[in-house]
């Protein structure tokens, strides 16, 4: 089976997603916010919209993976199952009783079972069997494993670069054991054997959503509350030892709520144009990393869309604005107006509710499939968001 993507618009033929469930159940007033989410979900919903959301893909001829259903899989080899279990029982909140007690109750779950848990996580109440201070002095709601609701966003936590997998360095506690999932996926699912992989949890801060693959050979990182400088130096190392990419841009983004990554303010939509923040599109800034020698070499900065179209070898890059004025502009940003998901050059999927920045595309030239989000827009996170490309054509293949 054949994985690669070089591009953010070449015609997408696998996606991985994870369709929401119990792990947004978890999310109450009480925890949400430490949960990164904005809101709590009508989870009945978010799941409609979702599986609305896989529908157009699969009518567009993509092959739709549920990384649910790749996880219990990958958990049916032995040593996938220790490795995940090792780490969820390796939290130091636990103590040495109810460790014990947590291991035992894994170790009896069937990988469907387990790889529920693992998702959805492990409240006080679920475990009867507990005891020990730690367990008792614990809320019944309280989480003996969190939940991970993010996880609904398969972006951030890997990214295919040519043919390889960079299973990403997540920054915030509450996602980090999210890469743990994915890098487990790719190691022991048979789908993947083989996979290399160009980056790998613990490693220097690094998310998907900050990685735009622009052209072949040509990757942006969106550097700010998500990805430091030194995991967007550590991924041009990696790529340039690869053979995977010529130059690298290092994008700095403001460090927000509304910015976390760069595929919050910019997504491409075409070959050359992108879909993109008006407030921040004449401000963003990148600097020009290449290879050669022990240490790759460092430009500028200069103004991000120059620096991209030079580094894409063409005169100009396009930009459609989010919105029309500066009041929808802003509104349509903070409901991931620009994260759009490209599923060939001039078509994309975007959230209904953008209206205007919708209408915007459409002037431009792109086909827009618009799919429900009145609760998916709760986690701050838009239809690329929430999908990752493991195999895409390459730009002006065959369709």
């Amino acid at each position: 089976m054949v994985h690669y993507a070089d591009s953010e618009v070449g015609r997408l033929r696998t996606v991985v997603l994870h369709r929401p469930g119990r792990e947004l159940l978890r999310l109450t007033p009480r925890n949400n916010g430490s949960l990164l989410f904005d809101g709590i979900p009508w989870v009945g919903r978010a799941q409609e919209e979702h599986d609305i959301f896989a529908g157009l893909l699969r009518d567009r001829g993509v092959e739709v993976l549920y990384l649910a259903d790749l996880l219990t899989e990958a958990l049916a080899v032995p040593e996938a199952r220790h490795e995940l279990s090792a780490g969820v029982l390796a939290d130091i909140r636990l103590g040495e009783t109810l460790r014990r007690e947590v291991g035992d109750y894994l170790g009896y779950l069937d990988p469907a079972g387990l790889a529920r848990v693992l998702i959805g996580g492990l409240a006080h109440e679920e475990l009867r069997t507990g005891s020990g201070l730690v367990y008792a002095m614990l809320d019944p709601h309280d989480f003996v494993i969190d939940p991970l609701p993010n996880l609904l966003f398969t972006r951030d936590s890997s990214v295919w670069i040519g043919d390889q997998a960079a299973v990403t360095s997540l920054a915030m506690p509450a996602r980090r054991r999210e890469s743990t999932l994915t890098g487990a996926i790719y190691r022991y699912h048979p789908r993947f054997a083989g996979t290399r992989l160009l980056y790998k949890p613990g490693m220097e801060h690094l998310e998907g959503g900050d990685v735009l693959l622009l052209a072949p050979g040509v990757i942006a990182v969106g550097v700010g509350e998500r990805t430091t400088p030194a995991g967007a130096e550590r991924l041009a190392r990696r790529v340039f030892a690869a053979g995977l990419a010529h130059t690298v841009l290092a994008v700095p983004v403001h460090q927000q709520r509304a910015t976390m990554h760069l595929d919050t303010v910019c997504t491409m939509v075409d070959v050359d144009a992108v879909v993109m923040y008006p407030n921040l599109a004449e401000d963003l800034i990148a600097y020009r990393v290449t290879g050669g020698g022990d240490d790759p070499r460092v430009h500028g900065p200069q103004p991000f869309l120059d620096a991209a179209a030079e580094a894409m070898g063409i005169d100009q890059l396009r930009v459609i604005d989010t919105g029309l004025d500066p009041v929808t502009a802003e509104r349509e940003q903070w409901d991931d107006g620009n994260n759009t998901l490209a599923v060939a050059p001039r078509v994309c999927l975007a959230y209904a509710r953008n209206r205007e920045t919708n209408a915007q595309l459409e002037r431009a030239g792109i086909e827009v499939i618009r799919i429900p989000a009145s609760e998916l827009v709760s986690g701050r996170g838009g239809p690329r968001c929430m999908s990752c490309p493991v195999s895409r054509d390459p730009v002006g293949a065959p369709g």
